[in-house]
């Protein structure tokens, strides 16, 4: 049931807008209530001036004072949060909404346009903003900082992907020719003189174009090794210990098993910028939570939802491999070996997944309250 305070808000005089923004134009939907349709107008895209005229322009046209208040959404997507930000600085109480939690029509075939779009979220905005629950998920949006500190690792992460595509690019031009490269750390500047399996040189058009891609991939480490540097130097830094997200890492680089990368990550993505109620929040911020499906008599488990964060659900997961094997006194560790390590390897990588949920949600707690996960030990 809505409370008083959502009532008394949903019955003021209220302009609800939702957009639904295009690379070109926005289109904007305006209304105050279910009874009558929605206003649309199309304007150009990110004219904040032009989006001002038309919020007092739709405020004359249903009747509305001035300083009536007004409330937004649009759906999450390219543009980001900064839309958000525009919105709040024009006093306008902006939603960013996960696209994925609106329910749709199932027909096979159905009419889509902006206009359609721009008309359907707004009437679910007047439902939301009436105090119905679980209209949609509104995303949880970071600040500024918080936002830009994710750019060096995500880089990372974009450059790691381009080392191994050049790494399989390159073995895939010397197996033309029966050639297969030893392992080796390092790269040398240029590719060494290799031989096809006859034993003859390699002709020049495949020479040439393999000296280009080893380039590339000499580039490309350059600037991995650049950010790994820079990131080890923030975190060296003589202000990270006045810097509450860098003092998240520290705590969680203390625990024995979760190195500088797990604990950046943690930090940045998950950790330093939101604040979680209970256990199935950061649960089901990362995706790790069940899907049943059950109807009469059936009953059907289809796995964990993977509706969060795909670099932390990935990131708990391989997390939770070296907890197991880095923490073993402990008692995640130990209910891991005692219910699943028996059974066969399908047995073992379903137990991690609930592994990955439990000790999530241990370092949660660890960071609120700062109890240690029960049996973990710290680094020497």
């Amino acid at each position: 049931m809505p409370t008083a305070t959502t009532r008394s808000i949903a019955s003021t005089p209220t302009l609800h807008l939702a957009l639904d923004l295009g690379n070109s134009t926005w289109t904007l939907a305006f209304a105050t209530g279910h009874a009558h349709a929605p206003r649309l107008r199309t304007m150009p895209a990110r004219d904040l001036a032009q989006l001002a005229r038309e919020i007092a322009a739709a405020k004359a046209r249903f009747g509305l004072p001035a300083d009536a208040p007004v409330v937004s959404c649009y759906e999450a997507g390219r543009d980001g949060f900064w839309v958000h930000r525009a919105l709040t600085a024009m006093g306008v109480a902006s939603h960013v909404v996960d696209s994925a939690s609106i329910s749709e029509n199932r027909r096979k075939r159905r009419a889509k346009s902006d206009r359609l779009d721009a008309t359907a979220l707004v009437r679910l905005l007047l439902r939301h903003h009436a105090g119905e629950c679980g209209v949609w998920s509104v995303v949880h949006v970071p600040s500024v900082e918080e936002e830009d500190r994710r750019h060096l690792h995500r880089e990372l992460f974009t450059l790691t992907r381009a080392r191994t595509r050049q790494v399989n690019r390159i073995k895939g031009l010397l197996a033309l020719h029966g050639i297969v490269l030893p392992r080796r750390r390092g790269l040398p500047a240029t590719p060494p003189t290799l031989h096809d399996w006859r034993g003859a040189l390699l002709p020049a058009g495949i020479a040439v174009r393999l000296t280009r891609e080893w380039a590339r991939l000499r580039a490309i480490q350059r600037d991995v090794r650049a950010l790994e540097a820079e990131r080890a130097r923030v975190l060296a830094s003589p202000g990270a210990a006045a810097d509450p997200t860098l003092r998240i890492v520290a705590r969680l680089r203390a625990l024995k098993g979760v190195g500088d990368v797990s604990a950046w990550l943690y930090a940045t993505e998950f950790f330093g910028w939101r604040a979680f109620r209970n256990r199935r929040q950061v649960a089901g911020a990362a995706g790790l939570t069940p899907t049943p499906r059950s109807s009469g008599d059936t009953e059907r488990e289809l796995g964990i939802s993977k509706a969060g964060n795909a670099i932390i659900r990935a990131l708990a997961i391989e997390l939770a491999w070296s907890w197991v094997r880095r923490q073993p006194t402990s008692a995640l560790s130990r209910w891991y070996r005692a219910r699943f390590a028996p059974g066969g390897p399908r047995q073992r990588r379903i137990g991690i997944v609930a592994v990955a949920r439990k000790l999530l949600i241990a370092l949660w707690r660890y960071l609120e309250t700062g109890i240690l996960p029960e049996g973990a030990l710290l680094k020497a």
